[in-house]
């Protein structure tokens, strides 16, 4: 049975594993978005502080996790979003063990997220997807995000990634 809850740090030796596993499988298909500076034990444990990371469970075991934050990064500030720059929220470290991926574990996550939007009035979800990821960008764009802009993460990659948005 699939069920989101808030994370815990005992959940982050699990994430790690599973966000390693994800980036070794995007390696294996020469999609450079994750390596061994991100993400990171630091950046789980500052997400779990602000309350912000949920992980995903199937039948006890966490498959997946997603940060849900309404802080926006200083990569963003740069981007014209389609919205103004207040009640909006802004996913990040979105991941499906690769042995669970393919099962609409992602959709749940996306579904939640989107609820939660809702039902708390943000007026958008914005993201951004690595460039070389065009799996990752039919999924948002499916799922009604629009591509705005680009932005940078040197420490990730020399490509860029591109931001997204849906209003609601």
């Amino acid at each position: 049975m699939l069920q989101i809850r808030n994370a815990t740090i005992a959940d982050i030796d699990a994430l790690l594993h599973i966000t390693k596993a994800c980036a070794k499988h995007m390696i294996s298909k020469k999609i450079f978005q994750w390596n061994e500076n991100y993400p990171n034990r630091e950046a789980f444990k500052d997400d779990i502080a602000r309350n912000e990371l949920y992980v995903l469970t199937n039948t006890d075991k966490i498959v997946g996790c997603m940060v849900i934050s309404s802080v926006m990064d200083e990569e963003y500030k740069t981007i014209t979003w389609d919205s103004p720059d207040d009640k909006n929220l802004y996913i990040h470290r979105l991941a499906v063990h690769p042995e669970y991926q393919g099962k609409g574990y992602a959709q749940h996550l996306m579904d939640f997220a989107e609820s939660f939007a809702i039902e708390n009035n943000y007026r958008s979800i914005r993201l951004d997807t690595f460039s070389k990821n065009t799996r990752n960008q039919k999924f948002y764009e499916l799922r009604g995000y629009k591509k705005l802009a680009n932005v940078y993460f040197p420490k990730q990659s020399v490509y860029p990634f591109y931001c997204y948005e849906r209003i609601f």
